[in-house]
Parts: structure tokens; sequence; C-alpha cells
């Protein structure tokens, strides 16, 4: 194999540098999201309470114990942030995306045990540590992919309500998600990925109606809603 000649050595060498560089900022992301992912875990355990716990305070130890944990997370997105070069967010923003998404959606799941409101993306980079950072920030579609994995979660947490015998819960989770899926229905979606996932939207809808539905002909909600048909396929 013959050499490279002086010139072509010139133009490639520096390039190997640039590799290098790239290589080892992704290895440094890769251990700092280890570390966020570890609490990000944490957090989902912590939040599993609200399937199965009768007792409020459960709930209620539950959310303050997973907003500690948080603390840990910001600490982490305080150090991405120091590690990624100016201007280069998306060149590596793949390696914290869906962490993020899954962090998006247990901070909006705090805020609604704790509020029953719809948290908004400032609040939702506030808790996860992502504002005002001069390299990092809260993407739009992470936050909304966030939103939409909470409506999943509450219409599983409608169904075990029930079996609690929490009958006013579900009542609450439908008139919420349906505010959610009308403000979704107000956006023009081409993300592929986001309006997929919006897509998905119509079911978790369908499940939580049905459950209301169910306790409203047994009496035990008021203002019975028929569950909607799926929609047919265009």
């Amino acid at each position: 194999m013959c050499s490279p000649t002086g010139i072509v050595a010139d133009i490639f060498t520096p390039f190997q540098d640039y590799v290098n560089s790239e290589q080892e900022t992704r290895e440094e992301i890769r251990k700092i999201m280890k570390d966020i992912e570890s609490p990000l875990r944490e957090i989902i355990t912590i939040l599993q309470v609200i399937h199965h716990a009768r007792d409020i305070e459960q709930v209620h130890a539950a959310i303050l114990s997973a907003r500690q944990t948080f603390e840990i997370v910001r600490k982490g997105f305080d150090r991405l942030d120091k590690i990624v070069p100016a201007g280069q967010y998306y060149r590596y923003n793949d390696h914290w995306r869906f962490a993020t998404q899954r962090l998006c959606s247990l901070a909006a799941l705090i805020v609604f045990l704790e509020k029953g409101v719809l948290i908004n993306k400032e609040t939702t980079a506030e808790i996860l540590g992502a504002n005002d950072k001069a390299n990092i920030h809260l993407d739009l579609e992470d936050y909304l992919i966030g939103l939409l994995n909470l409506a999943t979660e509450l219409s599983r947490y409608a169904v075990n309500s029930v079996t609690l015998g929490d009958y006013q819960k579900p009542l609450q989770i439908s008139r919420f998600v349906a505010e959610l899926n009308a403000g979704f229905r107000l956006l023009n979606l081409k993300n592929d990925s986001l309006r997929k996932r919006f897509d998905a939207l119509k079911y978790d809808v369908k499940k939580i109606e049905e459950v209301v539905y169910d306790l409203s002909i047994r009496g035990f909600g008021q203002n019975p809603v028929q569950p909607i048909n799926e929609e047919p396929d265009n």
C-alpha cells in the first residue's frame, strides 16, 4: 500500500483529530446519560405506586420522593450542557432524546397528580433542568411526545383507579385527556414520529371513555359518555 503524498496527508491528518474529539465527546455524553437514566428508572418505579395504593398519603409521599430524585436529573443536565459543543445540539441529541421524552412524561404526571392540570413546556424544562442552558434545551418534539406518553399512562391509571374503588379519578382523567386531545388537534403535525405517536392517542381516549361509560351505566359516574368508535383508516 502506497503512503499518501504530503498534500493528502496534510488534508486528512486534521480529520483524525476531529474524529477523536467527537468520539470523546460522545463517550462523555454516554457516561452522563447513564447517570441520568438511573434516577429516571427510579422515578418510574416510585410513581408506580399510583396504580396500587389506596392511601392518598402514599401517593403524596411518592410525588415528593420523585421530585427529590429529579434533583439528580438536573445535575446530570448541568453536566451535559458543559460537554455538548456550542451550536451542536442536534449532532448529539440522539443520545438523550428518548430519556428526555420519558422525563417529560414523568414531570407531566407529577403535575397532574398534584394539581390536575397540564404542565407547560417552560415548567417541564425547569423540572428537568434543561432551562437557561447555553448548549442544550428542551426540544418541542420531546415535550409533545412526553405529553402523549402521559396519556397512555393515564389510561392505565384510570383502569387501576376503578380497581381500587376510586370512581371519580377516571372522570377527571377523561376530561383531562379529552382536552389534551383537542389541543393536539389544533396542530398540523408533519413530523412522522410525532404524527404516528399522536395517531395512537385516539386509542388512549377510547380506553378511558370506555371506563367512564362502564362506570356511568352502573351508576358510579355522572354524565355518561358513549365511547367513541374507532375512526376508519383513510
